[in-house]
């Protein structure tokens, strides 16, 4: 865990991102990735279960007076970063600073978002709807209708897309103290730093042209964890170079029960060339059975996907009825219900 301290906030970075979706964090109830330690705790008192941490530091934030905290799950990095403002929310400088965009009719969420861009020098959708309460369209809406408006410039793509400061923002004193927006790597765990906004920032040399395409497969690299669920994710995320090939297709495997992926989304998910996944984990998948192509007339189809057979669980025995009169119990009963009938008639007469 990792505690830094900026001029504007305070950051704690964890390892492991959060289980639960970012939408729902703050409600109540815990998802746990080792329940046995979170037992141990809970029986010490020394942590709990309830899942209510994060809605009493936004409570206690607000209360304060101070910017809401936001909270950013990122499973590319496979980390959690928590960061507090020490800035005073909707102050009189703040209401100074908007000013000069009333011309452009900001709604109230739409000004806080701004506040948050300027102290943390970025923003995504969820961060979006963490702060004002709304829904996803009405989160994008407002992105984008702040990206019109040239104050914001989109970054990434699908669900990692987020925005950053444009020019017209640094120019309207965006970032008076240097401090603010950390020029480190690391400051921002979503690598803001790696995409300028400045031309000359943007290398010719191959080494800065691997640093983009690098910084590229990263972000679809994101965008593909979040489709997946969180303990999936986690495990996907734990498959190293050396990891084990069963293991590794055996999550190929639940992943292809989603949906129908290709192979170079494969490749991106566990950072392994396309070929050698295709080489290496589907062929023998197929050999066995457990993956099919979804156009397998034309193996070598551009859009080419592979998903998971219906039959990888173990066939059940077929049921065969056996005929009753062969049983000796069954021919035994139906003698015994005819004497009866008999009987019964005799004693009729």
């Amino acid at each position: 865990m990792q505690i830094i301290r900026y001029a504007n906030r305070l950051e704690i970075r964890n390892p492991g991102f959060s289980l639960k979706s970012q939408d729902h964090l703050g409600e109540p109830g815990s998802q746990l990735r080792n329940p046995k330690i979170a037992a141990a705790l809970y029986d010490t008192r020394l942590a709990e279960t309830k899942g209510s941490g994060i809605r009493v530091m936004r409570e206690s934030m607000e209360q304060a007076g101070l910017t809401p905290p936001l909270f950013e799950s990122d499973r590319g990095n496979d980390q959690f970063v928590a960061r507090y403002f020490f800035h005073h929310f909707l102050g009189e400088e703040d209401i100074a600073w908007l000013a000069q965009f009333k011309d452009l009719h900001l709604s109230e969420d739409e000004a806080k978002a701004l506040i948050v861009v300027r102290e943390a020098g970025a923003i995504n959708n969820g961060t979006y709807r963490e702060l004002t309460k709304v829904d996803t369209l009405t989160a994008s809406q407002s992105l984008r209708r702040m990206r019109d408006a040239g104050l914001l410039a989109q970054k990434g793509r699908g669900s990692a897309t987020y925005y950053v400061p444009t020019e017209r923002l640094l120019d309207s004193g965006l970032c008076s103290n240097p401090e603010a927006l950390s020029g480190e790597p690391e400051g921002l765990s979503t690598k803001l730093d790696g995409l300028s906004t400045k031309a000359d920032a943007l290398s010719t040399t191959p080494e800065g042209v691997s640093a983009m395409l690098a910084n590229e497969q990263d972000t679809q690299r994101k965008a593909l964890l979040n489709e997946l669920p969180g303990a999936l994710a986690a495990r996907i995320g734990a498959i190293g170079q050396r990891h084990p090939p069963g293991e590794v297709c055996d999550a190929i495997v639940e992943v292809c029960r989603l949906r129908d992926w290709r192979a170079e989304e494969l490749a991106i998910l566990l950072q392994r060339h396309s070929r050698y996944v295709r080489n290496n984990y589907l062929r023998p998948l197929m050999r066995d059975g457990r993956l099919a192509m979804t156009n397998p007339n034309e193996p070598s189809d551009p859009q080419q996907a592979y998903r998971a057979v219906a039959t990888d669980q173990p066939d059940l025995p077929a049921f065969v009825p056996c005929p009753a009169r062969t049983h000796p119990l069954t021919t035994n009963l139906a003698a015994a219900s005819v004497r009866g009938c008999t009987a019964h008639r005799e004693f009729a007469r």
